[in-house]
């Protein structure tokens, strides 16, 4: 599933799973109880490889200088899940997981943006809230995607877009 959605196929069925594994279709779902299941592990995969860019401490003397970290680690993590993300976004309203997995995401990508502001950049919550915006996956896709920009005139984008914000 992870070559499939890799190279492409956003909505890989369990036959194609299968046949790209070189198994029959019974195999896949002794394995896995269903496709739920399949992502699970494409989650869990993804995660592992992502980790070690997250979890290093963010450098830079200010607040501004770390949340200009923050978005270029980012934009590594979004650039390397890209097709990942687009795939359980396709599926997330047909599965309970997807979407509770979804909606930790934005959680997670909001709360790292708020632990870094001041108290008084946090009081605008408008501003906050856009900083969100800028710093967000979909941002990304439509940077990347809708503009076709390469990755790094996406990455210097989002980073106009910080530095335009009133913080």
């Amino acid at each position: 599933m992870l070559d499939l959605v890799g190279a492409g196929n956003v909505a890989p069925s369990a036959a194609e799973i299968a046949e790209h594994a070189g198994v029959g279709l019974r195999s896949v779902f002794r394995h896995f109880k269903d496709m739920d299941a399949l992502y699970r592990e494409m989650t869990e995969e993804i995660q592992q490889r992502i980790l070690p860019i997250l979890m290093r401490p963010l450098e830079g003397e200010t607040w501004q200088a770390r949340l200009v970290d923050l978005a270029a680690r980012r934009a590594q993590v979004y650039e390397a899940v890209m097709p990942y993300r687009i795939s359980s976004s396709v599926r997330r309203f047909e599965s309970a997981f997807l979407m509770e997995d979804y909606m930790r995401m934005l959680r997670m990508e909001a709360q790292s943006v708020h632990s870094l502001l001041p108290p008084q950049v946090c009081a605008d919550a408008a501003g906050t809230q856009g900083l969100n915006v800028i710093m967000s996956f979909v941002t990304w896709w439509l940077l990347r995607h809708d503009q076709g920009l390469p990755p790094e005139e996406a990455a210097a984008a989002q980073e106009a877009g910080i530095d335009t914000m009133k913080c």
